[in-house]
């Protein structure tokens, strides 16, 4: 297969070649039964327009399937984009249909800093929308974190997946139809999983357990899904359990997030 590219790119030269002399061989016999000087000046105008759009044809059809490839390629990727946001905006308008108990405030994430990914984003609502410190900030996969500075315009929501220790969340483990408190303490970036503490090593968790917002000493709203427990393993001292909770969430990929107002 080498060999027989290899025999065609040496044969392309050869054929522009013949296909030049033929067309100056036409051109001395057109010349030998022509006088006229401008008859003679036009017709090799011609011969060397035709010669050069036999010699651009390659390098014209090439670049001109390069340009429509990569103007299919960007077209593509805008579309996709626009989809997953359309996607994104439909669900946030049905998850507003559930939360009949809430106000719901939709926002729209205008930045993140890169060097804090995980940590802070802010959002185009504030209180001018009615919105507050401490409340729940979710999407359609649940819990993602609680607004922090609330500004005229603009508010910052701290994310579940923070660096930040104070940041603590009462949770429940539901297994076995029972409901077991706990404390969401911190975020493994390694796992890309929740941490959950405080549960007693003599309580029988579930890989696949469901694991809610509990209410309990927050302003968060009881039962808000978090996620579903991937791995369970021992504290060091052997009295507790710690429990590895993924999210439905991704939390790279967000456009949209919800606010919860408590209705008055």
């Amino acid at each position: 297969m080498i060999i027989c590219i290899k025999e065609k790119k040496e044969k392309k030269p050869i054929v522009i070649l013949a296909i030049i002399i033929t067309l100056f061989v036409l051109l001395t016999i057109s010349l030998l039964f022509q006088n006229n000087g401008n008859h003679k000046n036009n017709l090799l105008k011609e011969i060397a327009m035709g010669i050069n759009k036999v010699l651009m044809i390659p390098s014209s059809s090439k670049g001109k399937e390069t340009n429509q490839n990569e103007s299919y390629l960007i077209q593509k990727n805008v579309n996709t984009a626009l989809q997953e946001e359309i996607k994104e905006l439909k669900e946030m308008l049905e998850l507003n249909k559930t939360l009949t108990e809430y106000v719901p405030i939709n926002a729209t994430i205008l930045s993140r800093n890169k060097s804090y990914w995980f940590n802070t984003i802010t959002i185009d609502k504030g209180t001018s929308s009615g919105i507050e410190e401490n409340m729940a900030v979710v999407t359609k996969n649940g819990f993602v974190g609680k607004i922090t500075k609330a500004y005229r315009n603009s508010s910052e929501v701290k994310l579940i997946t923070s660096d930040d220790i104070n940041f603590k969340v009462g949770v429940t483990v539901r297994t076995n139809g029972m409901d077991h408190y706990a404390i969401m303490n911190g975020y493994d970036l390694e796992k890309n999983e929740m941490i959950i503490t405080g549960i007693d090593k003599t309580t029988a968790i579930n890989k696949g357990d469901v694991v809610l917002t509990s209410g309990l000493g927050e302003m968060f709203p009881a039962g808000i899904y978090i996620g579903e427990v991937e791995q369970i393993e021992s504290d060091k001292y052997n009295l507790s359990k710690i429990l590895y909770v993924k999210t439905k969430q991704n939390f790279n990929d967000m456009h949209y997030v919800t606010v919860l107002k408590v209705k008055s």
